[in-house]
């Protein structure tokens, strides 16, 4: 079964932010391109638009199948252009865990790396509930252990952030990434 959230979006930009959080470990032997994310499952897909903003989440690891369709549906419906904290991420992941491939128009951190904290405080970007406080390691041991709401509340709070992002400084182009399949 999915859990669902879904509420208005009131300030206007271009296009759609997604938000991934997940489960499972980055292969690391794999550095510079997609198979890093190999081994990462998605368990809540959200993204905002000038519209609405919609959360996704898998309600334990028997609805994953589930929410990977449900991301195969929804991702063609989305208003372009597409953004991201962390492209490489969204990009690795929807390419392994679902098996599309998405081109990101804007990467909405600073530099590959650059914390999302680092960002927020910046730009004076309030903590919008987030109960991790841009800790997405602690979201993934609460869905692992069942606390669904908590992990709902942080990816929301993701959204709202990156939309601020956006707002406040724009977009970077996003890295150039090799997709390569894994078998």
């Amino acid at each position: 079964m999915l859990l669902t959230h879904s509420e208005k979006n009131n300030l206007p930009f271009e296009g759609t932010i997604i938000d991934i959080e997940s489960i499972g470990d980055f292969c690391r032997d794999y550095r510079c391109d997609s198979r890093e994310y190999k081994d990462i499952i998605p368990t809540i897909f959200g993204y905002i638009n000038n519209n609405k903003l919609n959360i996704l989440c898998a309600e334990g690891h028997s609805a994953l199948e589930e929410l990977k369709d449900e991301i195969i549906k929804v991702m063609p419906t989305l208003k372009k252009p597409l953004f991201a904290f962390q492209c490489d991420f969204e990009t690795g992941t929807l390419f392994h865990s679902c098996g599309i491939m998405v081109e990101f128009n804007g990467d909405l951190n600073k530099e590959k790396f650059e914390p999302k904290r680092d960002a927020i405080k910046l730009l004076g970007i309030p903590n919008y509930d987030d109960p991790f406080y841009d800790n997405g390691y602690e979201c993934m041991k609460a869905w692992l252990r069942g606390d669904y709401d908590s992990s709902m509340k942080h990816n929301r709070s993701c959204l709202l952030k990156e939309r601020d992002i956006l707002l406040k400084r724009k977009h970077r182009k996003p890295n150039e990434m090799k997709l390569y399949p894994f078998k």
